[in-house]
């Protein structure tokens, strides 16, 4: 998928999905920019559609969808803004990958007894650092308990290349 958005994005001539008018019948957008990662009912029970480069890129866009299949603006959601989002109300699992997609990566961290499954995103923290927002879903992953970001481990070079 990723690769298909940043083909499309060259062959546009460096659009992306985000130019897109609001008003553009979801089908249409889908043939220019591929077709979106999912559609998904959103907390307030709009259609809504995500196009996402998870597990490898570090962007995804989303839109809700009107009755006539109509995309309304279309906005980026993986930032450090739009996470804010998580700190309002009760968060379940299908609300959280309706809401930023799909995630990168999903682990569990802590200790034994008290590990909590988490999502992981790859994004550019303050639209500069690479970045994974560590999104804690509780024990049994069906509810948003905390997040914060942290460092992309994909990007540690020190890693690939051990000192001696």
């Amino acid at each position: 998928m990723a690769a298909l958005l940043c083909t499309t994005g060259i062959l546009a001539g460096c659009t992306s999905v985000t130019s897109a008018p609001p008003g553009t019948p979801l089908d249409q957008v889908a043939a220019q920019f591929g077709a979106p990662t999912l559609q998904c009912t959103d907390r307030d029970g709009l259609h809504r559609a995500v196009w996402s480069q998870q597990p490898m890129g570090q962007f995804a866009w989303a839109s809700t969808i009107d009755d006539q299949g109509r995309i309304g603006t279309i906005q980026p959601v993986l930032t450090d803004e739009h996470f804010q989002v998580l700190k309002t109300g009760t968060w379940t699992a299908a609300q959280v990958r309706c809401e930023f997609g799909p995630p990168a990566i999903i682990d569990t961290a802590g200790l034994p007894g008290s590990q909590q499954v988490v999502w992981s995103y790859r994004y550019k923290q303050d639209h500069v650092w690479n970045s994974l927002m560590y999104v804690f879903m509780g024990q049994n992953g069906d509810q948003v308990t905390k997040f914060h970001p942290g460092p992309d481990p994909m990007y540690d070079h020190d890693r690939m290349f051990p000192r001696f």
